[in-house]
């Protein structure tokens, strides 16, 4: 067996931990630069606690900087320039947020301390130079407020681009965490439909890390894991977003498919998300969700042996078989989205027909590569006319 596996130094996971967040901090440096998704989060008196944290630790907030979308290319310019300009120079970045505000954080580690080109795009996959990350980014501390993209975990930073439009990754072993912190407490006061997009996207990184070309046994059990708890807690979480067991499972969930994702890539349902995200403004998590049972049709000639796994767990049922097993395998799926009002179709999410060749053009990236079951153009096309 040959496998390899690349993890944060260390993680610190439950509810209420956030009250170790100085003390955290406080092993990676003494001047913080703090990036920030969630206004309603700043603006609260839990944001003046991990301030106060902070302060007590003798660590000293240099620059905050908010994010309210999925990072551009001018955001983490306008940010990277903002850290080396800082008066005290920062020996580390914490990022406090959803997705969005963690892949900021990560750029703006990687790119505080790796100045040879004039721009991030200059070190992103497919638009830029070429260049890559030569020095170890300021070490970072990861603590998402949502239960989904599982950024905490990974190596990478999703970025949009203008020209042409679409969604690169800047990517480095060395851009992973040195410390996350998981509270799922932080995630209480996410609104439902934001409950549903970023639990979904989870799951549909479990499930195609799980079935993705590059998988190994190892990666394989930790998706296993993540669907064992989020399955059956993400309605939950949606109807009630206070129910403790259901967020802990959740913000478990989510952290795993970033480890998985991580090691053994995704594939169709992201490949796509990226283009419909870019030319469409459709929002990552909702997209994926989207995508996830049309992700599955399309992989079970190819995904047998794993859909079959997939569908017995998914029904808590060891004896179906495995015709049926692979069936269970989507119709859970596509009953969970119903019960979380997600989209059917790829119009419903407001894409137009005469988008759909941009949008395959569009997938062609590094998610892509993981789908289990190689497309052409002409088939990816087919499917998505299919299912506008």
């Amino acid at each position: 067996m040959l496998f390899s596996l690349l993890l944060p130094q260390k993680v610190v996971f439950g509810w209420s931990k956030r009250g170790e967040f100085g003390e955290l901090a406080s092993e990676l440096g003494t001047t913080a630069v703090v990036v920030h998704g969630s206004r309603t989060l700043h603006n609260s008196t839990l944001w003046a606690e991990l301030m106060a944290t902070l302060e007590e630790q003798g660590v000293r907030v240099v620059r905050e900087i908010g994010i309210r979308r999925e990072p551009t290319i001018e955001d983490v310019d306008s940010a990277t320039a903002k850290v080396l300009s800082s008066s005290s120079p920062p020996d580390m970045v914490i990022g406090i947020g959803g997705g969005a505000a963690i892949d900021l954080a990560k750029a703006v580690s990687a790119m505080a301390t790796n100045q040879q080109g004039e721009s991030v795009r200059d070190y992103l996959e497919g638009v830029g130079k070429g260049l890559s990350i030569e020095n170890a980014p300021l070490p970072m501390l990861a603590v998402p407020t949502t239960a989904g993209t599982g950024s905490e975990a990974t190596k990478n930073a999703v970025i949009s681009v203008d020209d042409p439009p679409c969604k690169k990754s800047l990517r480095s072993e060395k851009m992973v965490p040195k410390i996350i912190l998981i509270d799922p407490e932080l995630s209480v006061t996410v609104p439902p439909s934001v409950t549903a997009a970023s639990g979904m996207d989870a799951i549909t990184q479990l499930i195609e890390s799980y079935i993705s070309s590059r998988a190994t046994p190892l990666t394989q059990s930790l998706c296993l894991e993540g669907l064992k708890h989020a399955l059956p807690n993400m309605k939950r979480a949606f109807v009630d977003g206070t129910d403790q067991p259901a967020r802990t499972a959740m913000a478990y969930a989510a952290f795993l498919s970033g480890v998985s994702l991580a090691n053994s890539g995704l594939g169709m349902a992201h490949g796509i998300a990226a283009p419909l995200g870019a030319h469409c403004d459709v929002p990552h998590g909702l997209a994926c969700a989207t995508l996830l049972p049309i992700a599955l049709k399309t992989n079970q000639t190819v995904s047998r042996k794993q859909q079959v796994v997939l569908g017995k767990l998914f029904a808590k049922n060891p004896h179906l078989s495995k015709e049926n097993a692979i069936a269970a395998s989507i119709s859970h799926i596509e009953n969970l989205c119903d019960d979380l009002s997600i989209p059917k179709r790829l119009r419903d999410l407001g894409v137009l027909k005469e988008q759909l060749n941009d949008i395959v053009t569009g997938s062609r990236g590094n998610s892509m590569n993981g789908n289990p079951r190689v497309l052409t153009d002409e088939e990816l096309y087919s499917i998505l006319e299919e299912h506008w």
